[in-house]
């Protein structure tokens, strides 16, 4: 990423719902969930397009987040999900919610890769994780953002398109957080 990269006009406008979109899975998953009443992994991935293997983990999440839960069922393999009877305790608008679960998830994807880094192949037991403090202007921001989005935009349909993947390809967490670094309150001073 360049100055100039960065410095480019913005072709996205911000604010559009990118946050929204780059949760589509979960999103996808609560529709067709006050849709169709109750759905297995296998169901919404025919229905969405999705891999079954992507669907089961999305709703694991959302049920352990408190979102969905088990429908009643007859027994068997088959493990159907549904909206929560009662609404989770959580208050603030959904794009909100949904930020904090994907941030939750990234923690908890993070900490597992953390646990489990020896058991993976050599070749993978690297990673790229990295931060980093920039002066910049609100504006600066929403621009370093979609140069991000830009610089990642080749690879997002890999995972519908599995012939798009080059040999020796996994899925890699990819989670960039843009957020000013506000002073101490007083409150937190005093804790000390």
């Amino acid at each position: 990423m360049t100055e100039d990269d960065v410095n480019a006009p913005d072709d996205q406008a911000a604010g559009t719902g990118q946050e929204l979109r780059e949760h589509e899975v979960r999103t996808a998953l609560l529709d067709l969930l006050a849709e169709a009443g109750a759905v297995t992994a296998t169901e919404a991935a025919s229905q969405l397009g999705y891999s079954s293997g992507l669907c089961s983990f999305h709703l694991r999440q959302l049920a352990r987040h408190g979102y969905i839960e088990e429908a009643p069922h007859s027994g068997g393999r088959a493990r159907p999900w549904r909206l929560r009877q009662q609404a989770p305790d959580v208050d603030g608008p959904v794009e909100e919610r949904f930020g904090d679960l994907a941030r939750g998830l990234e923690d908890e994807s993070w900490q597992r890769w953390l646990t489990q880094r020896d058991e993976a192949p050599s070749e993978w037991r690297l990673d790229e994780a990295f931060s980093a403090v920039a002066y910049l202007t609100p504006e600066e921001v929403h621009r370093v953002a979609s140069v991000i989005r830009r610089a990642l935009a080749p690879y997002q349909d890999r995972e519908q398109r599995t012939l798009a993947r080059p040999d020796g390809a996994r899925p890699v967490a990819l989670i960039t957080r843009l957020f000013p670094l506000l002073p101490p309150t007083a409150d937190h001073t005093d804790q000390g």
